[in-house]
């Protein structure tokens, strides 16, 4: 992976979009300008440079490229999205839409906006807890007062055991389970609450073996976010902006990314009605 200025593609689309660009696919000067910003914050060096280490950081662990998949039969004119998502999402969406109430293509254009907006492109698959002491501040700040954050960047197995324990029926920060149930999937499921519901609708064991999240059910477990918060009423009420961002609010619950997620809602729409 070397990402820099004068570089094109699909992995700068994807890069552009962490950081809340426009995805054109073209590294210039502005794309740049931000990873710098990024990786100053983040405790890297700051060369506006993107390899492995800079993309790892930002997009913790990310999806395998998949071999060749077939796609299976389907209501919807799946064929339309290849090239625009990777084979092995397209593979997943038959069986996840007939699980989990996707019957139309606005809510199936919906989801996928969604999803690979919170996954910078379907590439992160499990969340990425690589803070530095300014980021532990700035984004749990009530978890890390005074120092405290000091002795804990930059160590994503502790960090996860502190924001996550106790909460979502985890054990305390001593058990473990903060960082054992940790965000996986395209939306992140966490915490020992949410894969036990998670597990019992699918059938197979995900707290004995959270990976299975990231690893089989990463489009699965988006979707089972969004049935169980009833988004699919929301999504049915319409193809404009102002039901995107509604949306994009219970996703995310703010509007953070969105006019790549408005953007990527039209290229889907467009393609499935």
């Amino acid at each position: 992976m070397l990402l820099k200025n004068g570089s094109k593609g699909e992995d700068v689309k994807q890069l552009q979009t962490l950081l809340g660009l426009s995805a054109d696919g073209s590294f210039g000067p502005m794309t740049e300008t931000k990873v710098k910003e990024w990786q100053s914050k983040n405790g890297l060096v700051a060369d506006g440079i993107v390899g492995d280490g800079t993309w790892g950081k930002m997009f913790g662990a990310v999806a395998p490229t998949p071999v060749a998949t077939t796609i299976p039969p389907s209501s919807f004119k799946l064929a339309a999205l290849k090239g625009h998502i990777p084979d092995a999402v397209i593979a997943q969406i038959p069986d996840t839409a007939a699980k989990f109430n996707i019957t139309t293509p606005l809510r199936l254009a919906h989801f996928l906006a969604q999803c690979g907006h919170e996954s910078g492109g379907f590439k992160s698959i499990s969340e990425n807890l690589n803070y530095s002491v300014d980021g532990l501040k700035r984004t749990f700040s009530k978890y890390f007062p005074g120092d405290l954050a000091t002795s804990y960047a930059r160590q994503p197995e502790k960090i996860a055991n502190r924001v996550y324990g106790n909460r979502m029926d985890n054990g305390d920060e001593t058990s473990g389970d903060g960082y054992r149930f940790r965000g996986r999937g395209y939306i992140q499921l966490t915490g020992r609450s949410n894969y036990t519901k998670f597990a019992k609708f699918i059938g197979e064991d995900t707290v004995a073996n959270p990976d299975l999240v990231a690893s089989k059910y990463p489009l699965a477990s988006a979707a089972f976010f969004f049935d169980s918060n009833k988004l699919w009423s929301i999504c049915d009420k319409g193809a404009d902006e102002a039901t995107v961002t509604a949306v994009t609010k219970r996703v995310n619950g703010g509007t953070i990314g969105l006019p790549d997620r408005i953007k990527h809602f039209n290229e889907f729409y467009n393609l499935l009605k």
